[in-house]
This record gives structure tokens, C-alpha cells and sequence, in this order.
């Protein structure tokens, strides 16, 4: 049986694969990579892995990494990896999208999105954008949703949505970004349970089979699609609802950010590693 580190070692190596085909991909050499982990690594040795009632010191946080205590001082000098608004940009596109799939001022009465005029106080495409991508222009907004083929305008200036969802399409930039937030989010929710209790832990449920023939997979894709996204606009209009940036109105301590993702996956399984 393998021991918990071998384990822990090939579950790391499944999760780099991917990313690392990313980082090649975008000529990200190893060299860089080892450097951001070395700043990872001292960051949440830093934070997370202090002696309990002890202040944090550098050659705590080198026995902990591995790493000399010089390494550790030269690497906490540097500028902090800030990833705040790592995915800002997608989070206001999709706000727009699903709020004009759900709100009654953006759809008609059998519950359809209607076609905006792009200028205009009210019922407008610019009126959309405003009430719920916070300070991003109209116009920047429409060439983003154009570029991912979600919406369309015509001659008259009037806007139609295309799509239901948003995912940048072509725009490298911004699928890096959503492989920062969502990868990061799933581990997270993965690391939370592995100490929680059973009250504690975060929902985390998958179905998978790997002996499926090719020929169900389209239809397993369609119905993944159209009921997961029906269950998303759900939550969204759960989660928008007690929003401060979409609703000022509401009360309560703290800012939190949550959420839930439903995601499709599929391979091979003589090519599984």
C-alpha cells in the first residue's frame, strides 16, 4: 500500500500536467515556475504554518519549506503575489450575461431575453452594464461579449444575446486567469475537507465511470450543459440577490466571496495517467 506522501506526490504530479502543458504552451519556462512556488511555498508557510502562540520567524518558515533562511528573506522581500482580480474581468461579463437571462427588466413575459437598444436609462444594454459590472464601460463590455461570440448587434445599435453563458473564447489572457481561480478554488474546498468535520465540510460530489463507450458522450455533454446551467441561474439569483455590489442594501458582518462550479470532463482512459 502506498504511504500518505507517495500518494500526495502523484496526486500533485495528475494536477500539474495540465498546468503545465498551460505554462509550455505559453512559454513559461521552469525556471520561472520554481520561482513562483518558492514564493507560494514561503507565503503559506508564513501564514498557515506558524508554532501556536509564537510569532512567525524566517527560520521557522525554513525548517517548514526546506528552504535557507537567506532564500526565505531575499524571497519575503519581494513584491506579494496579488491575485485579488485574477478573474475580475470574466466575473463582470458573467454577471451581465446571467443577469439579463434572469431579470424581469432585461426579458419578456415567456421569460426570454429581449434584444436592448445599447444606449437608454432603463431597458438598455448600457443600463445592463451599469447596474451589474460596476465601473467596466458599455462599449468595453459589448467588445468582450462580441470576441466570445455571446452577443451580436445590429445597424440600429440593438444588442442580442446569443448565449446563455460566458467563456472567453480566443483570449489566452483570460482562460489563465479562470485556471487560477478555478483550480484554486476546487483544491481549496478539497484542503478544507481533508480537517473538517462532518458539519464542516464543503459540498464536493463527482460522478464518473471509465468504462463508457464514445458514442454516449455527446449526449451526456448536452444534458450536463443545459441542467447544469439551469441549476446555476438558481444559485446566481440566490447569491445576487445578497450581493452588496448588485444589492447596497443588504446587511451582515464580514465579506465573504462563495459560490459553486459544475464543470465537464472527459479522456481517454488508456491515455489516463
Amino acid at each position: 500500500m502506498k504511504d500518505a506522501n507517495t500518494i500526495i506526490l502523484l496526486a500533485l504530479a495528475r494536477l500539474l500536467r495540465p498546468i503545465v502543458r498551460m505554462l509550455l504552451r505559453n512559454k513559461v519556462s521552469y525556471k520561472t515556475f520554481e520561482e513562483t512556488a518558492r514564493q507560494v511555498f514561503v507565503e503559506v508557510a508564513d501564514q498557515h504554518f506558524a508554532v501556536p502562540g509564537r510569532k512567525q520567524t524566517n527560520s521557522r518558515i525554513s525548517v517548514v519549506t526546506g528552504l535557507s533562511r537567506k532564500e526565505v528573506l531575499r524571497i519575503k522581500r519581494l513584491a506579494p503575489l496579488e491575485d485579488r482580480d485574477l478573474a475580475d474581468q470574466f466575473h463582470r461579463a458573467a454577471r451581465v450575461v446571467s443577469a439579463w437571462t434572469t431579470e424581469p427588466d432585461f426579458m419578456d413575459a415567456q421569460e426570454n431575453p429581449i434584444s436592448l437598444p445599447f444606449d437608454g436609462p432603463m431597458n438598455s444594454f448600457a443600463a445592463l452594464v451599469e447596474r451589474y459590472s460596476g465601473d467596466v464601460p458599455a462599449r468595453a463590455m459589448l467588445d468582450e461579449l462580441i470576441s466570445a461570440g455571446v452577443v451580436a448587434m445590429n445597424e440600429q445599435r440593438h444588442v442580442t444575446l446569443k448565449r446563455r453563458s460566458y467563456v472567453p473564447s480566443g483570449d489566452d489572457t483570460q482562460m489563465l486567469k479562470i485556471l487560477g481561480t478555478d483550480v484554486g478554488d476546487l483544491a481549496n474546498t478539497i484542503v478544507h475537507n481533508f480537517d473538517a468535520t462532518t458539519t464542516q465540510s464543503r459540498f464536493q460530489l463527482k460522478v464518473a465511470y471509465d468504462n463508457l463507450p464514445e458514442e454516449c458522450l455527446a449526449t451526456f455533454h448536452q444534458q450536463v450543459s443545459e441542467r447544469g446551467h439551469d441549476v446555476l441561474v438558481e444559485f446566481d439569483k440566490y447569491l445576487r440577490l445578497q450581493d452588496r455590489d448588485t444589492n447596497p442594501s443588504v446587511k451582515g458582518r464580514g465579506r465573504m466571496r462563495a459560490g459553486v462550479g459544475i464543470y465537464y470532463f472527459q479522456e481517454k482512459q488508456e491515455e489516463a495517467l
